[in-house]
């Protein structure tokens, strides 16, 4: 099993490790998904999934989108 995202350490300063700020449709997803897990409000991997979906649509050349 891989280490959860709260035991991770920081990543180093480089092109990757750049912050994404979620766009309100990402946000919107995100509390979709809480919601649909019967949680309030969003989590950490609930904006972790935000960020990767909202990272793969913006190049959709990688060619596996999340639905």
């Amino acid at each position: 099993m891989s280490t959860p995202p709260w035991k991770q350490t920081k990543p180093t300063a480089g092109a990757s490790s750049t912050k994404t700020k979620l766009t309100p449709e990402s946000i919107e997803w995100a509390r979709a998904r809480a919601k649909a897990a019967g949680r309030r409000y969003p989590n950490l991997v609930d904006n972790m999934a935000a960020t990767t979906r909202q990272r793969e649509s913006s190049q959709p050349d990688s060619g596996k989108l999340r639905p």
